[in-house]
């Protein structure tokens, strides 16, 4: 009888379809002009509950795929006065707290760990659909979001105030359900 009275979760499982999500930063570069890169291999999953609006998600960033447009500065991101990828391989986001207004996602509410220093981080979202994908024949979710964080908070803030200490990081995300 007790059971009957709680609300069932309806959770609905997505992995992170890997040719359709990017996470990506943009940075002052010595006051001259905005400057942008990305990481091009990022995977995870994503639970979700639109009813209860409830849920929580996984994204883990491949550090060693960053991509700047330059080998050069690629490979100086890459070694340990940066991103140290040989160390510190992933960067994680991780939360269980999805925020919404209305029917809407605003907001999500987790960890972000880059070499091993895990912070609290709110991703603004700026867009969230999901609908049944032709392509793949399954339901899929899409959602686009960002957050700024201070580099030097997670031990890669050489070079500031020159290169700004603040970056954008930005997430477009697509899943499809399990």
């Amino acid at each position: 009888m007790l059971a009957a009275s709680v609300p069932a979760l309806a959770l609905d499982r997505y992995v992170v379809d890997t040719e359709h999500t990017f996470s990506s930063f943009e940075y002052k570069h010595w006051g001259l002009s905005m400057q942008r890169g990305r990481f091009d291999k990022n995977t995870g999953s994503i639970e979700i509950d639109t009813d209860n609006k409830s849920g929580s998600l996984q994204i883990s960033i491949d550090a060693d795929s960053i991509n700047t447009g330059s080998d050069t500065f690629n490979k100086v991101l890459r070694s340990d006065g940066f991103f140290d990828v040989q160390k510190y391989p992933a960067i994680l986001f991780q939360s269980s707290k999805l925020i919404f207004n209305e029917d809407k996602l605003v907001q999500v509410e987790g960890d972000l760990t880059i070499r091993d220093v895990k912070r609290p981080v709110k991703v603004d979202i700026t867009h969230f659909e999901c609908r049944f994908m032709i392509l793949y024949l399954k339901r899929a979710c899409g959602a686009n979001g960002y957050t700024k964080i201070l580099r030097s908070d997670y031990g890669v803030g050489r070079y500031a105030p020159f290169v700004s200490d603040e970056v954008t990081l930005s997430f477009s995300v697509e899943a499809i359900k399990e």
